[in-house]
């Protein structure tokens, strides 16, 4: 079961339309997919039509707790979206309290990697939503996944983000047992800019090969796609923000391989 989270310090970035497209990606291929939302803005929730305000059952329970016979199954938290093979595990707002409640509290870094422990086998694919903020939701994405995504806007305020990012990360591997690793994703790439292309420019020279080869692009489409609670990759498989999102899937499953959809997805103008 692969786990991968979406992760950056600041919003707006682009962390569930690319858990959302790449989910639907993969269940289009036949794969059981899961989503966790672990933000407590619940928009993941939202997009598949679940209100995180009233929500009564969510991810929150798994943390209540006091040692890891009593966690709730996660099986129990389990929502069906309407897309065969995709499921949700929601959020709630009450996940807000959680650095409060808990505290320093011992051994609540890993509730997520033992709850999706219990559903090995169930699901190809878990695809984690992060808080734009670091805190134990945050601590507990990064200790159960085996790979993280870091969306980042193509402009400069998204490049100071992408920093603050990158130093919780090594706090984070200095505290893991084993290595993480990570690709930067470049999103919103508009080329009619030139801030869009200068920003690009500094993200490469400065991270390198840790930054996706190509881009993910503008797509209006992807307003459209979220307005009517569907997965671009679902609802238009074709269009060029669904396409970018294809080339960054073949690229994390198939490392080093050709990406055949990187010409298809870069050359259109706005």
């Amino acid at each position: 079961m692969k786990i991968w989270a979406v992760a950056n310090q600041k919003g707006g970035v682009g962390k569930t339309t690319t858990a959302v497209t790449l989910a639907g990606h993969l269940v289009n291929q036949g794969e059981r997919v899961l989503l966790v939302d672990m933000d407590p803005h619940g928009s993941l929730t939202a997009y598949f039509g679940k209100d995180p305000d009233t929500l009564e059952e969510s991810l929150y329970l798994l943390f209540q707790g006091e040692g890891a016979e009593s966690y709730v199954d996660p099986r129990q938290l389990l929502l069906d979206t309407r897309f065969e093979g995709l499921r949700l595990l929601p959020a709630s707002t009450a996940l807000a309290t959680l650095d409060r409640q808990l505290g320093s509290q011992e051994g609540k870094g890993l509730v997520m990697a033992r709850s999706l422990a219990r559903l090995e086998g169930e699901f190809d694919t878990v695809l984690i939503d992060c808080p734009p903020t670091l805190g134990i939701l945050m601590v507990n994405a990064m200790a159960a996944c085996e790979h993280l995504l870091l969306p980042v806007q193509t402009e400069f305020l998204a490049l100071k983000g992408l920093e603050r990012m990158m130093r919780t990360l090594q706090m984070i591997l200095r505290a893991r047992r084993g290595g993480l690793s990570h690709t930067i994703i470049p999103t919103m790439y508009d080329r009619r800019t030139r801030a869009a292309g200068e920003s690009l420019q500094v993200l490469r020279e400065k991270y390198g090969n840790e930054v996706w080869n190509s881009v993910i692009p503008v797509d209006t489409q992807f307003r459209e796609a979220s307005k009517q609670g569907i997965p671009l990759s679902i609802m238009r498989p074709a269009a060029r923000g669904a396409q970018a999102y294809a080339a960054l899937l073949h690229s994390l499953l198939n490392p080093g391989a050709d990406e055949p959809h990187l010409k298809l997805v870069t050359g259109y103008e706005q």
